[in-house]
């Protein structure tokens, strides 16, 4: 591009939309994070979608493919396995070699090719008294242990956790695999740690009073309790869907593991960086803890559900405590989106309204690309909702027709059209024949079918229709953030 690169260190929060490895090599300074959390996709055979539940509490059919859980040795994984042989560490380029030999070229090979030139990234922007964190799953931690040990050095090795839970799932031919491995490492000796407590059993405590001798009898037990070691069978999983946390995401992880590891790893004021943030439980933790915190998503699903879920949590403020980045700002960018990747171009539109998604897959979606949930009936229950198109290239009067044919077959209220160009006399002719709904609530009419424009939106235009909850829209709402004992206010 004939510039330098301009990375940033520490500073104000940062969410980004786009590819991890781009973002790290372009936007983040050298030993500028104190803590690194990675969640990436585990290599474990299955595609994750999003299930949403409807209001009544049955699951959804509609699912979103939030990313594809198997990555494939394809021409790109190639690229990159080649890149880190031939440019990478000595050390990176003999174990991607050495497991090659072994792997072959199949998905685990292409999963380690993916994730050795993050590694190697992570470690350069990590300062030297920093730590990593490595969420894994049991099938593949094994050879990301070898790989970290290339990247990092084994010496630098420091634990391997293993989180523990319940949960539903009893294979007939194998125990239950209830556990996942995180793999802590640092980047040298000299390294910041606080050793997280926790309280002593009853049998401890009787022990204690009666039964220690000498020199342990004087000091007695220690008030903060014992340390936490490397075995967490006390942090809770999210498993049901009545959990106050969940948000519909399918790898949320808890608030409890991340606040383990963050006040484990990390001080007041540090910065705390997730490359894979998904719903954003890193970000959200480390902004109830009064850490900076850099999120990095490749999906704008993912983006606006941290947005939401900051909102919720710390109030309307929160929004001037980061910054995103990566997302369309003007009509220029958002039809630069459009044309590079229609698919992330919805998610976002989508976002701009606060609707939620709803295809099961590409081409399948019934002419409806989102929906919007609302009451506006006192005394009763009965959900209605707003349905929405979104269109991205040329658009005209066929289309209004169609969507008020599935207004129609989906009995909805309200239907919107949000589209990139203008539209043209007959389509606003169209629409207005649709006529009005009539809110009993409100005793308010509203059009029926209306058009918004990506200008529209970027102007502050919204839908017009009855006053709705933020959490009947795209994802459930997250829980109210409870204030960390000494944190700062976020607008200060």
């Amino acid at each position: 591009m004939g510039q330098a690169t301009v990375r940033q260190g520490a500073g104000k929060n940062r969410l980004y939309y786009g590819d991890n490895l781009d973002i790290l090599q372009r936007e983040i300074a050298d030993e500028s994070v104190d803590l690194v959390y990675l969640d990436p996709p585990f290599q474990s055979g299955r595609n994750y979608n999003i299930l949403f539940e409807e209001k009544n509490g049955s699951a959804s059919s509609a699912q979103i493919k939030a990313f594809e859980d198997t990555w494939h040795w394809t021409q790109e994984a190639a690229a990159l396995f080649q890149q880190m042989v031939e440019g990478g560490p000595e050390r990176v380029s003999q174990a991607l070699q050495g497991f090659r030999m072994f792997l072959g070229e199949n998905d685990m090979m292409a999963y380690l090719a993916m994730l050795a030139p993050r590694l190697v990234e992570l470690r350069r922007v990590l300062k030297d008294t920093g730590s990593i964190y490595l969420h894994c799953d049991p099938t593949a931690s094994h050879y990301l242990k070898m790989l970290v040990d290339s990247v990092f050095g084994a010496a630098n090795y420091r634990n391997e956790i293993v989180w523990c839970y319940a949960g539903g799932g009893i294979p007939r031919r194998d125990f239950p695999r209830k556990h996942d491995v995180i793999l802590r490492y640092t980047k040298c000796d000299e390294y910041f740690f606080q050793p997280i407590y926790r309280p002593y059993s009853p049998g401890t405590v009787q022990r204690g009073r009666t039964a220690v001798k000498g020199k342990y009898a004087k000091a007695g037990l220690r008030k903060e309790g014992t340390p936490v070691n490397d075995w967490w069978p006390d942090v809770p999983k999210i498993t049901s869907p009545t959990d106050p946390e969940k948000l519909g995401y399918p790898t949320q992880k808890s608030e409890a593991l991340l606040e383990r590891i963050i006040r484990a790893s990390s001080s007041q004021g540090d910065t705390v960086l997730d490359p894979f943030c998904g719903c954003g439980t890193a970000v959200a933790v480390a902004q109830r803890l009064n850490r900076h915190w850099i999120g990095i998503d490749i999906t704008h699903l993912a983006v606006n559900l941290i947005k939401y879920r900051l909102r919720d949590a710390f109030g309307e403020g929160v929004e001037d405590t980061y910054e995103v980045i990566g997302e369309p700002t003007d009509l220029a960018g958002a039809q630069q989106l459009a044309a590079e990747d229609p698919w992330q171009f919805q998610f976002w539109a989508l976002g701009l309204v606060e609707a939620r998604p709803v295809e099961e897959k590409k081409g399948a979606d019934r002419g409806i690309d989102g929906r919007i949930y609302f009451h506006d009936e006192a005394g009763t229950k009965k959900t209605k909702q707003i349905i929405l198109q979104v269109k991205a290239g040329k658009t005209g009067v066929k289309h209004v027709r169609d969507l008020r044919g599935v207004i129609e077959r989906e009995e909805a209220a309200i239907g919107v059209l949000i589209t990139m160009r203008a539209p043209t006399r007959p389509m606003e002719k169209e629409a207005a024949a649709a006529g009005f709904y009539r809110s009993p609530g409100w005793r308010r009419d509203y059009p029926r079918l209306q058009i918004l424009t990506i200008e529209d939106l970027f102007s502050g235009k919204q839908i017009k229709g009855p006053p709705r909850e933020r959490h009947e829209g795209t994802f459930k709402r997250g829980p109210k953030a409870k204030r960390d004992s000494g944190q700062q206010d976020f607008a200060q």
